[in-house]
């Protein structure tokens, strides 16, 4: 994990509750807690080649999304050589020195490549000179010592290390390889691939894992190399986990040479889908559509009681399906609705608690849902307008639980909504910012209509520059009144072009590191064995917890799928710990999803069960990575406001298991019956666990009655109707007693 990433006390935020938090507060909040945007402050050449190389990245992803993708190992090797050669010169080498654990990692990275190294040479020592291998070390070697949390090297903050403009030029090298000897490698020599091409593979393979390591922190770089390990390893593994073993000649084949690995699908959904709604993102966000989402959310949620933390859930949720990072995402929208939320009377805790949660689920909301859309698509061969029809209910549940339980916090506290003046008016606000919706409004009328993602978003960019100079135009009509803050000029132009295309550096980094995982998986077959380790520890609990229950009130089948999905979801979040939500998504569903399928589950069902999972690693303690982003603006502890965001998110902790026992919820086997009980037994479950949490409803409520209310509302979740029956009967009696006997105050126990 990151090297900052702890529960320390975050010292940032120390304005008044009612002052803005600075932008110079917000780049550092965001630095410390998003790796993916821990950019170096660049100046002179160097600033000047990665501008022009991140503009030019920019437009070469425009260009091919409206006038043709380049063939698919083309189009991948050309996006990440940009990538490649940009991480070396715009991430740091290190993010802090002096810990013990940057140490372990990077003895550990270096030793491994090493052996790879090692391993290599000695295979093809007969069909290449000395004087390669020397190279070969020589270069391995140096992205060994920047591996090393070595000051003197420095690297360190904005300065550029000694090694950061050979490793960048190398990094560009290994993708121009395969694009200039394109034809001789896979069209003339195809399943002969030449000793250097195993060298060129190789260095790939380093550099990606250095360069993932640059952008993600240590956890992501840490699996990709367990990945290779356990590739080499096969037959010293244990027997539910081992395999023939493959050397490392074949592994670099596979991983390098073809479209398994590095170049693999992860690669290629960055390349034809994240990247262009990253760019269209920032690009949205330079015209102005930030601000009308919390403009929007304002009059929406505004006036109602707790309606700042109200805001923060809309807002968010707007803004985050067209955001590829919920940690960005939290501070940016945070940096105006946390102060307004402790303004109000909410504590800092539940201010970043509430921010963080809604900042991330805008990656389960249609119809952008961070560009996961768009790759559930992709894998599952599903057409993309099916996949936000069918992820409407799910978000409902999510978004019930926040406003329930912020409704419940803020009725707890005695809280108001805004005053009238506090809440901007539908029609002066629409007649100053009406031509901002455009973009939006027609690239999910083309995604609705099944053109391609990518000319989707290519029009929606397009338009999204166009429609910036409509307000100038009408004011020189005679139109006053329109914003042209947003004006989308030359200059702001190229800056947006670039921010993008900085954005989109490190998941490409980490989709390329994903590949090795992905590659292990299809040569060794790890998905199978991971589902059998998984089958065969969920079938003896289960078959003890029957044995264990009289009566046989639970039967064997049903207790081996709850612990089985109960493995699942820990596995999920576990692996999703610090990594984007599409890597993460595509690294779950390819591990995880085939032990779901094994235990009956639908293939629909097995993805949107990692997917969410996999979300709400970003709100899990001990690393919740959008929480702590959320108290480092809030000023509270980041520990406690994880936790009250985990709270928060509940909606996403539950409805995976919503998608299992009962999959019309996700249009699957649809009945209306089923469907119908679902999503009643769904909202009372929701209701009851809401106020359990939060510990209120018309009076603070007994630790007993949380107990009953909690039971209750699990049961409800489900589609069993004799649990169904009793958790609604132990809810409705608990709701009952709090409503009539409403005068007798109790401690407040959440």
């Amino acid at each position: 994990m990151s090297d900052d990433t702890n529960s320390s006390a975050v010292t940032l935020a120390t304005t008044p509750d009612d002052a803005p938090i600075s932008e110079t507060e917000i780049e550092a909040i965001i630095k410390k807690y998003d790796a993916e945007s821990n950019f170096r402050n660049l100046a002179g050449f160097t600033a000047m080649v990665s501008r022009v190389a991140c503009i030019c990245l920019s437009l070469f992803h425009v260009y091919t999304a409206g006038f043709g993708l380049l063939n698919e190992v083309a189009h991948r090797t050309v996006h990440l050589s940009f990538v490649l050669g940009l991480v070396f010169l715009i991430f740091p080498r290190r993010r802090s020195y002096g810990k013990p654990m940057p140490w372990v990692f990077g003895l550990g990275f270096s030793a491994l490549y090493l052996f790879l190294t090692w391993q290599l040479t000695h295979r093809i020592a007969d069909d290449v000179p000395q004087w390669a291998n020397i190279a070969l070390y020589g270069v391995i070697g140096l992205i060994c010592l920047t591996a090393l949390p070595l000051e003197q090297l420095r690297g360190f903050g904005d300065r550029l290390s000694i090694a950061d403009w050979p490793l960048a030029l190398a990094g560009s090298g290994i993708s121009l390889y395969l694009v200039i000897f394109f034809h001789e490698i896979f069209v003339e020599n195809i399943g002969f691939p030449k000793p250097s091409e195993y060298i060129m593979g190789l260095l790939a393979i380093v550099m990606v894992s250095e360069a993932a390591r640059r952008t993600m922190g240590e956890t992501l770089p840490l699996v990709g190399a367990l990945a290779l390990l356990y590739g080499l390893l096969g037959p010293h593994l244990p027997d539910v986990l081992a395999h023939r073993g493959y050397d490392i000649v074949r592994i670099v084949q596979h991983l390098y040479l073809g479209t398994e690995g590095i170049y693999g699908v992860a690669v290629g959904v960055v390349a034809t889908y994240v990247f262009h709604f990253v760019l269209f993102g920032v690009l949205a966000q330079a015209s102005g559509l930030g601000q009308l989402f919390i403009d929007l959310a304002t009059m929406l949620a505004g006036r109602f009681i707790g309606g700042p933390a109200k805001v923060s859930v809309v807002s968010s949720g707007f803004f985050g399906m067209i955001s590829g990072s919920p940690i960005a995402n939290t501070v940016t929208t945070g940096a105006f609705t946390i102060p307004m939320m402790k303004k109000r009377g909410f504590t800092p805790v539940f201010a970043g608690a509430v921010e963080a949660s809604a900042s991330c689920g805008g990656q389960v909301t249609p119809p952008i849902m961070g560009a996961s859309a768009f790759v559930m698509s992709e894998m599952l061969g599903i057409p993309y307008n099916e996949i936000i029809l069918i992820a409407i209910a799910p978000a409902f549940f999510h978004y019930l639980a926040a406003i329930l339980m912020v409704h419940l916090e803020a009725k707890r506290l005695g809280l108001e909504g805004l005053r009238p003046d506090e809440i901007p008016k539908f029609l002066p606000t629409m007649k100053r910012s009406w031509h901002l919706m455009i973009p939006l409004s027609v690239m999910v009328t083309l995604l609705i209509m099944q053109f391609t993602p990518y000319l989707a978003a290519f029009w929606g960019i397009i338009l999204t520059v166009i429609c910036s100079y409509i307000p100038p135009i009408m004011k020189r009509l005679g139109f006053s009144g329109m914003d042209e803050e947003g004006l989308l000029t030359p200059r702001r132009l190229l800056l947006s072009l670039e921010n993008g295309a900085r954005a989109a550096l490190g998941i490409g980094a980490a989709c390329a590191c994903v590949g090795f995982i992905l590659g292990v998986i299809t040569l060794t077959g790890m998905g199978f064995k991971f589902s059998g380790a998984v089958l065969q520890i969920s079938s003896s609990m289960g078959h003890l917890v029957s044995m264990l229950v009289p009566f046989n009130l639970i039967s064997t089948g049903a207790a081996s799928l709850f612990f089985g999905l109960i493995m699942v979801a820990l596995a999920c979040i576990l692996m999703g710990t610090g990594i984007p939500t599409t890597p993460c998504y595509i690294i779950l569903a390819s591990i995880a999803g085939p032990a779901m399928m094994d235990m009956g589950i639908p293939l629909l069902a097995t993805h949107f069960f990692v997917f969410y999972y996999g979300v709400l690693a970003d709100v899990t303690p001990p690393v919740a990575l959008a929480a702590y982003a959320g108290a480092g603006i809030a000023g509270s502890d980041p520990m406690k406001t994880g936790l009250t965001a985990f709270k928060l998110s509940m909606g996403k902790g539950l409805v995976p298991f919503m998608f299992v026992y009962a999959p019309s919820l996700l249009l699957i086997n649809f009945t209306w019956t089923e469907f119908s009980i679902v999503m009643l037994s769904g909202i009372l479950g929701i209701f009851a666990l809401s106020v359990a949490f939060i510990g209120y409803f018309i009076r603070n409520t007994r630790m007993w009655e949380n107990a009953i209310l909690i039971i209750g509302g699990l049961f409800l979740v489900g589609n069993h109707l004799v649990m169904i029956v009793t958790g609604a009967v132990m809810v409705m009696l608990v709701l009952t007693r709090l409503f009539f006997f409403r005068d007798k105050a109790v401690a407040v126990t959440a």
